[in-house]
């Protein structure tokens, strides 16, 4: 069996170093006569920073082209967020009979034990989603009744903060820079500089669309 390995470590955990977790890995794969390592993935990030898990990404695009039969970790929390991650991911890999193994736990999705866990995560996915759902509308009730503004504060309420947008929409759409430039340039979002750029396009329509009376 093709087996790829995971590990991470996050950027908090300055003692710690992925290689811990491999060797024990490496050794796990030995026990089994019949499987081999395909290749190692390592991020260095927490498990929330999807953004710097780069090789978590190349794993999961890997999976999806049968690069391998089964990832192993050491930990669950070294490759999932949450139950909810582990379920959809799993639920992703499980149609292409690639699975999933932990050498501390003892989860295994090859075996029909490991199935039939997997089948439980459904439930605890939805259980934990809900938990998260309450705690939200109850933290969001109470911020509403000590007065306290819910959302993100507008763009507006910053004087300095819509100067760099407006700059940012204008070096855009003069095409001086890119989104991602625009935004790194002037400390912005890409996502408020389109929404900039839509709000202007949406006036200039409705002004060039509006019925123009002459009088007779």
């Amino acid at each position: 069996m093709r087996i790829a390995l995971y590990a991470r470590v996050s950027t908090r955990d300055k003692d710690q170093n992925p290689e811990t977790q491999l060797l024990r890995l490496r050794d796990f794969v030995k026990g089994h006569p019949d499987w081999h390592v395909t290749r190692e993935y390592v991020d260095v990030a927490s498990a929330n920073d999807t953004l710097h898990r780069t090789e978590w990404r190349v794993l999961h695009d890997d999976a999806i082209k049968h690069r391998f039969d089964a990832v192993l970790v050491f930990k669950l929390d070294r490759a999932f967020r949450s139950v909810k991650h582990m379920h959809d991911t799993l639920a992703v890999w499980d149609p292409l009979h690639i699975g999933f193994l932990s050498s501390q736990e003892g989860f295994d999705t090859t075996t029909a034990l490991g199935r039939l866990l997997l089948n439980l995560l459904a439930s605890l996915a939805e259980f934990e989603l809900e938990l998260i759902r309450e705690r939200v509308t109850a933290g969001m009730e109470r911020a509403r009744k000590e007065g306290k503004a819910i959302g993100r504060p507008k763009i507006a309420d910053d004087p300095q903060k819509a100067q760099r947008l407006h700059e940012a929409v204008a070096s855009v759409q003069s095409g001086t820079l890119s989104y991602r430039q625009a935004a790194a340039t002037y400390r912005v979002s890409v996502s408020s500089i389109q929404r900039g750029i839509k709000e202007i396009e949406e006036a200039q329509t409705n002004q060039t669309t509006r019925p123009v009376f002459v009088s007779e």
